[in-house]
């Protein structure tokens, strides 16, 4: 990207795309979240539908709990009964794993996949995820470039805002 100012690549702790994989962890918990993303909500689930081994998936549920992008809570009908659910924080990560996967069809298998994503209010398929602009542009990599925060024009909408 353009521009004078660079991201501090060194400095991890200002950069969070490394406390965002720390997050997520691994290939597990993407596929533990695409699964939670399909209404798989029991741990028995998860295990059979992945085939994951079991100490993995208590791993990497733990640490998704852990992050509060999933929760875990006893069932009311039967209390050694427990489900995981997305969060709101969990249900801000869609946006990545849909650009994930339509990455992953583009570029490593070639192929699109089945079943496809689509609307669900005209069974068109998605649009590929994008970086757009405060305007709506589709901006490329030679659009943008990093600016320090007071620097930014109009920045005043927080970040929760922005996510929304």
């Amino acid at each position: 990207m353009g521009g004078h100012l660079r991201e501090p690549l060194r400095d991890l702790v200002e950069c969070s795309l490394p406390a965002a994989l720390e997050a997520m962890g691994e290939r597990w918990s993407f596929m533990i979240l695409r699964a939670a993303f399909n209404g798989l909500h029991h741990f028995e689930e998860f295990q059979s539908e992945l085939g994951i081994a079991r100490n993995i998936l208590a791993n990497r549920l733990a640490r998704l709990v852990e992050h509060e992008i999933l929760t875990r809570e006893a069932l009311p009908e039967d209390r050694r009964k427990i489900q995981y659910r997305l969060t709101d924080k969990g249900m801000a990560l869609l946006p990545t794993m849909v650009a994930l996967r339509q990455w992953g069809e583009r570029w490593e298998t070639g192929v699109p996949a089945t079943p496809v994503l689509v609307d669900a209010r005209d069974m068109r398929r998605v649009r590929p995820v994008e970086v757009l602009s405060h305007d709506g542009r589709v901006l490329g990599k030679m659009d943008m470039h990093w600016a320090l925060p007071e620097d930014v024009v109009g920045d005043d909408e927080p970040l929760q805002a922005a996510a929304e």
